[in-house]
């Protein structure tokens, strides 16, 4: 059986929008009108009540509206937002991209959601390292898009292989338990990996999977030496007791046997909490389904002018916007798109946050690389303050 999913051509033709986009097509068709019109994509609120999101999704957004005869204004992918400001904005015949609402709905809500976490975990993780070990924890045909979304949110590495060469860089990953069942012994697993993976991929010992957490990391550590680069802890909640303090012991004895370039690394079950509660201790982390199956971001678009005069529905401004951030103080104002941002009241110029993306269907700049978009995020999210 074939997977059940759609192809980028099925997506780009409208095949996979709400019916009632098409019979709108249908309709308008039939009797004559495809008047301009100016789309804004926001989301009124951030799940958990979430101050700020982070923009993801937009180069997927390209690909589906590039060539078609219309001008995009957007975000840069990675930027931070707040509720309420607009993120990307279409403008053109509404024929030319009115049935692809429901894909690029999908296409940002998703993504941004997933950045945000990432960002989010990231962000209280500081210097540590934070890990993408989600792609098992959704449809396996959209792995690269969600660790794509977790990598230019903050985190340092992805551990799928199609992940890693979308972003350019090599996997991340330990040594699965079944290695060491099959193997019989954590040790003789470590050992079989050092001899058999090439010497740049870091050995970092798996070490709940038979014994103490405590026991097996000295073994490990006496049996590699300084080629040890680490150890995780996957250690079952049901088996956890006090972790923190598992983990303070587990670092007490390695240090005290002189293995203080030995890291420790915990995943299964860690999100922004366990962060917070273990970060003193821990090197690194690796999260899975908080950042993979993270809440989707409630963008909406609105119809906010026609022909060149702002008009929205109830509860939406019309007219055309622009978002103007001070990057002395960080504070945000929405304006109309005819209005300068000016001085801000700091001292601080503003900048426009919405800049051509499409003009006329072909791109207005290069897109940027992965690396760029993940230091714009890490750059931006430090200065936006409380999570």
């Amino acid at each position: 059986m074939p997977l059940h999913i759609a192809s980028f051509d099925d997506i780009r033709a409208g095949k996979t929008t709400d019916v009632y986009f098409e019979r709108t097509r249908r309709v308008l068709e039939a009797e004559g009108r495809n008047p301009r019109v100016r789309a804004e994509f926001m989301a009124k609120a951030l799940p958990h009540g979430w101050p700020w999101g982070l923009l993801a999704g937009v180069e997927e957004c390209v690909a589906l509206l590039v060539g078609r005869a219309v001008t995009v204004r957007a975000m840069a992918e990675g930027t931070p937002f707040r509720p309420l400001q607009p993120v990307l904005e279409i403008e053109g015949p509404y024929l030319e991209f009115g049935l692809l609402e429901t894909a690029v709905l999908g296409l940002l809500c998703q993504a941004t959601g997933i950045a945000t976490a990432a960002a989010r975990c990231k962000k209280l993780a500081g210097e540590r390292l934070v890990l993408s070990f989600g792609a098992r924890r959704l449809h396996p045909a959209i792995s690269p898009m969600i660790e794509r979304a977790a990598y230019i949110g903050g985190c340092d590495g992805v551990s799928s292989l199609a992940a890693a060469q979308l972003i350019r860089h090599d996997p991340t990953g330990t040594i699965p338990h079944a290695l060491i069942l099959i193997m019989g012994d954590t040790v003789d697993a470590v050992r079989a990996f050092d001899r058999v993976i090439e010497p740049g991929v870091p050995r970092v010992a798996l070490i709940d999977t038979f014994q103490d957490e405590k026991f097996e990391a000295v073994r490990v550590a006496e049996a590699l030496g300084e080629a040890l680069a680490g150890v995780r802890l996957d250690t079952p909640s049901s088996r956890r007791g006090d972790f923190l303090q598992l983990l303070r012991e587990v670092r007490w004895e390695l240090d005290l046997r002189g293995f203080r370039h030995v890291r420790i690394y915990v995943s299964g079950g860690i999100g922004e909490e366990e962060i917070q509660q273990l970060a003193s201790v821990v090197d690194g982390f690796g999260v899975g389904g908080d950042i993979a199956a993270a809440p989707i971001v409630d963008f909406s678009m609105d119809l906010v002018e026609i022909e060149g005069r702002p008009l929205a529905k109830r509860g939406k401004w019309s007219g055309a916007k622009q978002v103007w951030r001070c990057p002395r103080c960080g504070v945000d104002e929405v304006l109309p798109l005819v209005e300068d941002g000016g001085p801000c009241p700091c001292g601080g110029r503003r900048e426009p946050l919405l800049q051509p993306l499409l003009i006329d269907g072909g791109l207005a700049a290069p897109l940027p690389t992965p690396d760029a978009i993940r230091e714009r995020a890490l750059r931006q999210v430090a200065a936006m303050g409380t999570l």
